[in-house]
C-alpha cells in the first residue's frame, strides 16, 4: 500500500471519531484520535494483530473503541494523555518560539504596513494620514504606549519629526515596496531609542533608574509567573512523592491488602498523571529561568546604552547622525529584547494554567485526607532522600567484568546523560506492575546497546543487568497497555514505527512503518585552509585504490631509465657550462696626421734701439718629417 493512500485511510478513521465524539458533545482534536487510535492498537488485550488483514469489522471495533476511550470521565489516564498532547501542540524550543513571537507581530501590523507602502498620496490631507499611519505603525511595534493615547501619540511625532520631517514624504513615496518596509523598521527603531533617551533624561538625574522605563509587566508579573511555576512543581512533586509511597505500600509482596479495597489501577495512573505534570512544569521552570536571566543582562545593557546615549548628546547643540543614530538603534534592539522575554514569559504561563484542567480527575478520585489514610504509619520520601539512602550501594566495577557500568568519578559530564526511561528504574516498572520509581545514577549507570539504565536500588540494577533484554521487552509490554508511559518514559523511537494508517485492503497488514529515509547532501571544503594546500589529497577512495594497483604492478617490472612523477627529484642531472669570457666590441675612434709644426724664431727684439729685427724660419719640410716618422 502507498504511503499517500495509507495517509488518506487514517485521516479517513480519525474524522470518523471525531464526528462519533461530536455527536456524543465531547469535542476531539485530530491529534487526540490520532493518539488514541495508536494507543488502541498498541493495546494487546484489544487482539489487533499487525500480522493479520484488517477487515471492515475490525475497523468498525477500532473506531468504537477509540470513541469509548475518548469518552471516558474521570480518568486519569485520558487526561495525561490530553495533557501530552495538549503541550506537544503548543510548546516548543525558545528559538521556535520567539520566531512565532515574531511572526505573529509581523501578521498584526501587516494591514497597516501594506496601507502606508500601497498609498499613492495626491493632495495634502492624504499627505498627513500617511504621516499619521506611519506613527500609529511605529507605535504598535515598539509597544510603547496606545495609538490612542493623545500624550504617547505627540511624543511619537516630536521624535519622528527630528528624524524624517514630512517634506521627506516625496522620497519616500518613490521606494520600492521591499525598501519602504525596511525605512518603516529603521524609524521604528530610531524613534524608539529617541523615546527612551528621552524618557531618561527627563529627571535630569546623574544615575538612570530603569524601573520607570520598563513595562509593568517585569515589576509585576514578571516575579508572580515565576513563583507560580515554582509552587505549583512544589504542589506536584510532594504529590507524586506521597501517590509513590502509598503504591510502595500496596505492591509489596507481603502485602495482605485485598484485591477490591483499593482502585490501585488508578492509583498508577494518578501518579502518571501527577510526574507527566512534574515532568513539564520543570520544563517550564527551565525556560522561565533563562527568561529571567536574559531580562537581567538586557536591563544592564539598556543602562549602559542609555547612559553611552547621555554622555554622547549631553549639552551639545547638534550631534553627527552617524555617530548618534547606531547609539539609538542599539537601544532600541535591546527594548525589543525585552519585549519578545516578556511575550515569552507569557506564553510559558498560559501553558502552565492550561495544563491545570488535565490534573482534575485524579484530585476528584483521590484527595488528600484519603491518601493520608492509605499511607498510615508510612514515611513519605522525597526523590532526593531516595537518592541519598542509596547512594551508599554503588556498583563495584570489578566485579562486572561482562557488562559496561559508568560512575560519577570515571565518566565526564555524568550529570548529563541521555538515560532511559527518562530516569525512571526499569526492574521496578516489571517487578511493582507499573511503579515509578527514579533511578539513582549514583549506584551506577548500565550501558547496554548504546542506551543507559538507571536503577532504585543495588539489587535492582544486578537483577536487570542479569536479562537485560527480557526486561526491556517486559516493559514495553507494560507501556503498550498504558499508552500514556510512551512520552513520559521518552520511548517515542521505539514505537514510532507502530504507526497505525487505518482501513486496509484484503493482503495488507495494519501497520505501515513510516519512511525514514531520504536524499540528503553536504558539501565539504577540500582545502580549508588555503596557505596549507595539499597537491597530492585525493578524496576519492577509489582512485587511491587506483594508484595503489597501480604502484604494487610497478614492483615487477625492470628498472629503466624512465622518468616518472615519483623520480624526477631523485635522478642524477648532469649540466653543461661555459664561463664568462672577455669579449670587446669594434667602433670607431679618433686620429690624426703626422704634420710639421711650424716654428719662427725672432731676434733683436730688445736691446738694441736702432736695430733691425731678424726673423728666422725654423719650420721643418714635410718630406723630411714624415721620413723621421
Amino acid at each position: 500500500m502507498s504511503r499517500a493512500y495509507a495517509e488518506s485511510v487514517i485521516k479517513k478513521i480519525i474524522r470518523e471519531i471525531v464526528y462519533k465524539c461530536a455527536m456524543r458533545e465531547n469535542v476531539v482534536s485530530d491529534t487526540l484520535a490520532a493518539f488514541m487510535v495508536r494507543a488502541v492498537v498498541l493495546d494487546p488485550r484489544n487482539g489487533f494483530n499487525v500480522d493479520r488483514t484488517l477487515t471492515k469489522q475490525d475497523v468498525h471495533k477500532l473506531e468504537e473503541l477509540c470513541v469509548d476511550k475518548l469518552m471516558e470521565n474521570g480518568s486519569p489516564s485520558l487526561d495525561t494523555i490530553k495533557m501530552q498532547v495538549y503541550f506537544d501542540m503548543n510548546y516548543t524550543s525558545r528559538c521556535e518560539l520567539l520566531e512565532e513571537i515574531h511572526q505573529m507581530v509581523e501578521s498584526r501590523l501587516s494591514t497597516v504596513s501594506r496601507e502606508i507602502t500601497d498609498s499613492r498620496v495626491k493632495t495634502c490631507e492624504e499627505l498627513d494620514s500617511l504621516y499619521r499611519k506611519i506613527i500609529t505603525y511605529i507605535l504598535l511595534r515598539s509597544s510603547m504606549g496606545s495609538p490612542t493615547d493623545i500624550t504617547t501619540v505627540q511624543e511619537a511625532t516630536a521624535a519622528l519629526q527630528s528624524v524624517f520631517p514630512k517634506t521627506e514624504l516625496g522620497v519616500f513615496m518613490v521606494l520600492i515596496k521591499k525598501d519602504k518596509e525596511q525605512q518603516l523598521r529603521d524609524l521604528t527603531m530610531l524613534v524608539t531609542g529617541i523615546r527612551l533617551f528621552n524618557k531618561a533624561s527627563e529627571k535630569g538625574q546623574e544615575e538612570i533608574d530603569l524601573h520607570e522605563l520598563m513595562p509593568k509587566f517585569f515589576d509585576e508579573a514578571l516575579p508572580v509567573i515565576t513563583e507560580s511555576i515554582e509552587s505549583e512543581l512544589r504542589v506536584s512533586q510532594s504529590l507524586a512523592w506521597k501517590y509513590t509511597a502509598v503504591l510502595e505500600k500496596l505492591t509489596e509482596p507481603d502485602s495482605q491488602r485485598g484485591e477490591s479495597d483499593v482502585p490501585i489501577v488508578l492509583l498508577k495512573q494518578a501518579l502518571c498523571n501527577v510526574r507527566q505534570h512534574e515532568v513539564f512544569l520543570k520544563m517550564l521552570q527551565a525556560d522561565a529561568c533563562l527568561c529571567v536571566k536574559n531580562v537581567e543582562i538586557l536591563k544592564t545593557e539598556l543602562s549602559s546604552q542609555l547612559k553611552q546615549l547621555k554622555e554622547t548628546v549631553q549639552s551639545r547643540r547638534a550631534v553627527p547622525t552617524g555617530k548618534v543614530f547606531p547609539l539609538f538603534k542599539a537601544t532600541s534592539k535591546v527594548w525589543s529584547g525585552l519585549q519578545d522575554e516578556a511575550e515569552l514569559l507569557n506564553i510559558l504561563n498560559n501553558i502552565r494554567l492550561n495544563l491545570q484542567p488535565h490534573l482534575i480527575s485524579q484530585a476528584k478520585i483521590f484527595s488528600e485526607a484519603y491518601l493520608d489514610v492509605l499511607l498510615g504509619a508510612s514515611v513519605v520520601k522525597s526523590d532526593e532522600q531516595r537518592m541519598t539512602e542509596s547512594s551508599d550501594e554503588r556498583i563495584v566495577l570489578a566485579d562486572m567484568t561482562t557488562q559496561e557500568w559508568l560512575l560519577p568519578e570515571t565518566t565526564a559530564a555524568f550529570h548529563d546523560l541521555p538515560l532511559q526511561y527518562n530516569g525512571v528504574c526499569g526492574y521496578t516498572l516489571v517487578n511493582r506492575d507499573g511503579l515509578l520509581l527514579p533511578g539513582n545514577p549514583h549506584i551506577g549507570v548500565l550501558k547496554h546497546k548504546e542506551k543507559l539504565y538507571v536503577f532504585s536500588s543495588k539489587k535492582a540494577a544486578l537483577e536487570f543487568a542479569s536479562s537485560p533484554d527480557t526486561y526491556i521487552s517486559k516493559v514495553a509490554e507494560k507501556v503498550k497497555i498504558s499508552p500514556e508511559l510512551i512520552q513520559l518514559l521518552k520511548l517515542h523511537q521505539q514505537f514510532s514505527s507502530d504507526s497505525p494508517y487505518a482501513e486496509m485492503q484484503p493482503g495488507e497488514t495494519l501497520l505501515v512503518k513510516p519512511i525514514i529515509k531520504c536524499e540528503s547532501g553536504t558539501q565539504t571544503d577540500i582545502h580549508p585552509v588555503e596557505t596549507n594546500i595539499d597537491k597530492s589529497y585525493e578524496w576519492n577512495e577509489w582512485e587511491l585504490r587506483r594508484k595503489a594497483l597501480k604502484l604494487a604492478d610497478l614492483m615487477t617490472k625492470v628498472t629503466c631509465s624512465a622518468q616518472t612523477d615519483l623520480s624526477h627529484m631523485r635522478r642524477e642531472n648532469v649540466t653543461q657550462t661555459w664561463l664568462p669570457k672577455d669579449a670587446a666590441c669594434q667602433s670607431k675612434r679618433d686620429g690624426e696626421s703626422n704634420v710639421p709644426k711650424p716654428q719662427v724664431y725672432l731676434a733683436g727684439l730688445r736691446g738694441q734701439r736702432d736695430g733691425h729685427l731678424v726673423k728666422t724660419k725654423l719650420t721643418r719640410s714635410v718630406d723630411e718629417q714624415s721620413i723621421k716618422s
